[in-house]
C-alpha cells in the first residue's frame, strides 16, 4: 500500500448516506488510502456499476489503485474541482452519487517528511500534489498584512498579528525552512498562558495548509460542479473537519435547498421557484462514542448528505 495509511471517518454513515445502487455511477473525489472508494466500489455490481476516483496526492492514488484493484472503480490522479473535465473524458455526464472527505488525510499528517505536522521536524512543504507553492514559499515570501489575513482567517487565530509578526522578524535573520523552526516562532509569539494550556500551533499550521492547497477555493468551486452532475434522485455527500469547511457546505446545501423567495406577506407564491435538493440529515452526522475513541481524528468530522430534487428551480 505504499506506506499510504488513513482510516476513513464515519464509514458506514457515508456509505449508507449515498444510498449506491449496484448499478450506479459514483465519483469519490478525495480518494486518499482508498478506505471510502472500497466501501462504495464494494456494493457495486461489476460491468454495471462504476466508481470514479480521484486524488491530486500521487501516493494516494497509488495506494487506492492497490486496494480497489478487482473492483468496478478506476483511480484518476486529479483535483476534485476538476470533476465535470476529467468525468467528460470518460464519457460521463451523470453521475448517482459524489463524495468528498475535506482536509489532511491521516496519512499526510503522519508522513514527518511530508511538512503538514507541527509533531516532528521536516522541510516546510504541506503540499497535497506534491507540486507548486510550498509552505516555505508562503512563510518566507509573504507580506506582513498578507500572513495576518491568512492566519486570522483560515486559522481563525486570534493571535495572527503576533504570529505573522513573529515570522517576519525571524526571516530576516535567516529563512525559516522546517516545521520544527515554525512552531518554535509560534510558541514564542503567543502568550505563555497559551502555550500552557494547549499546542498553539495548530491554527497557523492549518491556515498555512489551507492557502498552500487553496483548499477553500477548490471545495467551493466543487460544491457547484458536484450537484450539477447529480441526477435526479443522486446524492452527494460531504464530511468536513473544521468550521470554515462546513459552514460553506452548509450555506451552498442551503442554497440548493430553497425554493420560494417571495416575500412572507405574499398570500400566495408568484416566484414559481421550487427547491433543487433536499437535505437528506436535519443536522450533521457526527462520530459515535466507539469511533471517538478508536479514532480521534473523528471527533471533529461533520457528515452532511443533500439528495438532488430536479435540475432547475423551475418546473
Amino acid at each position: 500500500m505504499n506506506g499510504f495509511e488513513h482510516t476513513p471517518v464515519l464509514f458506514t454513515q457515508t456509505i449508507d448516506s449515498l444510498g449506491i445502487k449496484p448499478d450506479g455511477v459514483y465519483v469519490d473525489g478525495t480518494a486518499g488510502g482508498g478506505g471510502h472508494s472500497f466501501g462504495i466500489a464494494s456494493r457495486l455490481e461489476a460491468g454495471k456499476g462504476r466508481l470514479i476516483a480521484l486524488d491530486r496526492d500521487p501516493e494516494a492514488v497509488k495506494a487506492a489503485g492497490e486496494r480497489l484493484a478487482g473492483l468496478p472503480a478506476e483511480v484518476i490522479r486529479a483535483e476534485f474541482s476538476d470533476m465535470r473535465s476529467v468525468l467528460a473524458e470518460k464519457g460521463i455526464d451523470r453521475v448517482d452519487g459524489v463524495l468528498l472527505d475535506i482536509g489532511v488525510s491521516s496519512h499526510q499528517l503522519d508522513a514527518a517528511e511530508r511538512g503538514f505536522s507541527f509533531h516532528a521536524d521536516a522541510p516546510l512543504d504541506m503540499r497535497m500534489s506534491g507540486e507548486g507553492m510550498s509552505a516555505r514559499d508562503v512563510v518566507n515570501g509573504y507580506a506582513y498584512e498578507r500572513l495576518r489575513d491568512i492566519l486570522f482567517e483560515y486559522g481563525e487565530e486570534k493571535f495572527a498579528p503576533a504570529v505573522a509578526k513573529g515570522i517576519i522578524k525571524a526571516r530576516e535573520t535567516a529563512p525559516i525552512e522546517t516545521t520544527g523552526e515554525l512552531a518554535e516562532i509560534i510558541k514564542n509569539s503567543v502568550p505563555q498562558k497559551i502555550r500552557r494550556e494547549k499546542n498553539p500551533c495548530r491554527k497557523t499550521f492549518q491556515a498555512i495548509r489551507i492557502e498552500v492547497n487553496d483548499e477553500l477555493g477548490q471545495l467551493d468551486r466543487a460544491l457547484g460542479e458536484a450537484f450539477s452532475l447529480l441526477k435526479v434522485g443522486g446524492r452527494f455527500s460531504v464530511i468536513t473537519f473544521h468550521s470554515l469547511e462546513d459552514r460553506m457546505v452548509k450555506k451552498r446545501f442551503a442554497e440548493f435547498c430553497t425554493g420560494c423567495t417571495c416575500p412572507p406577506d405574499f398570500p400566495q407564491c408568484v416566484c414559481g421557484k421550487k427547491p433543487m435538493g433536499r437535505l437528506v440529515f436535519r443536522k450533521p452526522v457526527t462520530a459515535e462514542k466507539d469511533e471517538l475513541e478508536q479514532n480521534p481524528r473523528s471527533r471533529s468530522a461533520k457528515l452532511r448528505t443533500i439528495e438532488k430534487l430536479r435540475d432547475t428551480v423551475y418546473d
